[in-house]
């Protein structure tokens, strides 16, 4: 940094608090043909190319008044020839190297105060602080500006806008309306005052009438309210007692409706299959079910049809038999007996197919059965037992139920629809019959007797 004269006293900034550094006309000038010029922060130089308008630059001469000069004009020659320079920023304040420095430091002071009452900001102030101080001054100007057009346009509408005073006759005749309505309003003011008075003479009787009324509304609600007490606890008693009522009813439907079978056997359709108790039947070539799942199945199956057969024993004439044994069910035709269970060869399945067929009759044989006992019974002709799917041979809904030379989807669909034949059948046999489990089996052959004993421990413990 570059050191100005120190006879010079220091200050700072009014704003920004930064110093500012004074400089002699002696020192200004050398600086100023040097080429440069201290900035007004500390530490910083200008270049001689650029000036700012802060400085005042005081000659030696006291010829004017307290030895200050007026501040130079712009345009004024100066001896040197760089005349295109920049004044130099308005920052600092050069003075001219005196003997009486209080006096230069009074009148400094006095010119300070002097540009401070004249802004209405402390001064002195530095370059980038003034600037600020500048450009808020000429926004303020400006906005001044901006409403005295405003005001100035307004004005100019103002004048332009014509005066239509009434005429002497007019006004005359406004006022008679006027005064014509007054009257009108006084004589509907005094009409209204009656009215009121009438009003009130009513209000205080409607009054009157309304506390005794409120007594007697409460006399009432209070009364209510015991009575209405002691209807809720004999409701709350009707209540438990008919809720009582309607648990033993539901119980006691319930247990009519109950049956073993329809518990022992659910029968419910499983995308492209159909089950018993959860066992599909069937095979597809994209889903290989396991053949003891089937045969566990077919056990289920057959033990069903054996059971609603056997009851309706000697009116239901029992030809094939079904020998219903666990997940190893076999079919008896007279001497011959056909194993219902797998696995089986798919392309040589003779005995297995047989078996699926005799079962297929014997399923078909009880539904005839069931039509003949609903008309014996005189039932309406909708009424009467009749299966969904009709069963022919070994079809079912025009599927073959064998095995061998069939596609495996046709297969599944013909024991699925065989399903849903079983399930409608026991539908009605639960609807027709009180079923119970055979507790004695029938003095007329060793093999019934084996097959009751087969049936009771199935419904007692499952396959």
């Amino acid at each position: 940094m570059k050191k100005d004269d120190s006879n010079l006293p220091p200050g700072v900034c009014q704003n920004c608090r930064q110093s500012l550094c004074f400089a002699t006309v002696d020192s200004y000038t050398d600086k100023l043909f040097n080429g440069s010029v201290s900035s007004s922060y500390s530490g910083s130089t200008l270049d001689s190319t650029w000036m700012d308008h802060s400085f005042v630059v005081l000659p030696k001469q006291k010829s004017q008044a307290h030895g200050f000069p007026p501040r130079p004009r712009t345009g004024t020659a100066k001896p040197d020839s760089d005349q295109s320079r920049k004044a130099m920023e308005e920052s600092f304040v050069v003075l001219p190297l005196a003997s009486r420095k209080p006096s230069i430091i009074t009148m400094l002071n006095r010119r300070f105060d002097i540009a401070t009452a004249q802004t209405l900001v402390d001064q002195p102030l530095c370059l980038e602080c003034m600037r600020m101080l500048s450009d808020k001054l000429n926004k303020e100007v400006e906005d001044v500006r901006q409403d005295i057009k405003a005001y100035e346009a307004c004005l100019q509408r103002l004048e332009v806008v014509s005066c239509n005073a009434l005429s002497e006759a007019d006004f005359i005749q406004e006022k008679d309306k006027a005064e014509e309505e007054e009257r009108r309003l006084e004589s509907a003011i005094e009409e209204a005052d009656k009215q009121l008075a009438e009003v009130n003479i009513q209000r205080k009787g409607l009054e009157f009438e309304s506390k005794r009324f409120k007594e007697l509304e409460d006399s009432y609600w209070h009364e209510f309210n015991s009575f209405q007490f002691q209807q809720t606890s004999r409701q709350e008693e009707r209540d438990a007692i008919l809720s009582k009522i309607q648990v033993s009813q539901a119980h006691l439907e319930l247990l009519k409706c109950t049956d073993m079978l329809n518990d022992a056997f659910p029968i419910c359709v499983d995308g492209d299959f159909g089950t018993i108790n959860n066992f599909r039947l069937g095979r597809l070539p994209n889903i290989r079910v396991q053949w003891d799942e089937i045969n566990a199945a077919w056990g289920q199956a057959c033990l069903l049809l054996h059971v609603m057969a056997q009851y309706f024993q000697p009116k239901f004439p029992y030809r094939i038999k079904i020998l219903p044994k666990g997940s190893y069910p076999r079919i008896v035709d007279g001497n011959d007996t056909y194993e219902l269970f797998g696995p089986v060869n798919l392309f040589w399945s003779t005995r297995y197919d047989k078996a699926m067929t005799l079962f297929l009759t014997c399923l078909k044989e009880f539904a005839k059965f069931a039509t003949s006992k609903d008309r014996e019974n005189n039932k309406r002709p909708n009424d009467i037992f009749k299966l969904p799917h009709e069963i022919e041979n070994d079809k079912v809904k025009s599927y073959r139920i064998a095995l061998s030379f069939n596609k495996l989807e046709h297969w599944t669909k013909a024991l699925k629809y065989m399903l849903c034949d079983l399930k409608w059948v026991l539908s009605w046999f639960v609807h027709n019959t009180n079923f119970q489990p055979l507790s004695a089996p029938p003095a007329s052959s060793q093999t019934n007797s084996q097959l009751s004993a087969s049936t009771g421990k199935c419904l007692q413990g499952g396959i």
